[in-house]
């Protein structure tokens, strides 16, 4: 535990210490720091407990009686009918992954614009933001080639 004053030179010193003794404002304590994290760690701890009791506490309570209708599978209360594999169109993840892809990245561009203001930086961040946009767009031509784009 790193101090700026030891407990014994503060035990030595009667009534209030001195300016030049007390620890400066804003000083964190490492002990004061760790501290916080104990008690996160504490609460993740007594979190994993509970949901752990609970499953185990309705796994010795529930009845275990399995009975092949039990066993089948339910859908709204209607008896499956079929296989349960369905095709889904690959285009549509394919819209959802650029939509991603493009929302996540235009996020970047936000802190990039704050730090474009700060001096000595403009130049610098200014061609970063077009070698990362060239790379977004050689990225939505490349699908535009590919016809991922086209909604037939």
């Amino acid at each position: 535990m790193p101090r700026t004053v030891s407990s014994a030179v503060r035990e030595s010193l009667p009534g209030s210490l001195p300016a030049a003794v007390r620890e400066p404002a804003g000083v964190v304590v490492a002990a004061d720091y760790f501290r916080s994290y104990s008690v996160v760690g504490l609460l993740a701890v007594v979190g994993v407990l509970f949901v752990a009791v609970a499953f185990g506490a309705g796994r010795l309570l529930r009845p275990v009686v399995p009975t092949p209708e039990k066993l089948l599978t339910y859908e709204c209360g209607v008896d499956p009918v079929g296989e349960g594999w369905a095709h889904t169109q690959v285009r549509y993840y394919v819209y959802a992954f650029l939509y991603v892809v493009f929302a996540v990245d235009s996020i970047f561009l936000f802190p990039w614009a704050t730090v474009f203001a700060a001096p000595g930086y403009g130049a610098t961040t200014l061609v970063e933001m077009f070698i990362f946009l060239g790379f977004l767009a050689v990225g939505l031509l490349y699908a535009y080639k590919k016809g991922v784009l086209a909604w037939t």
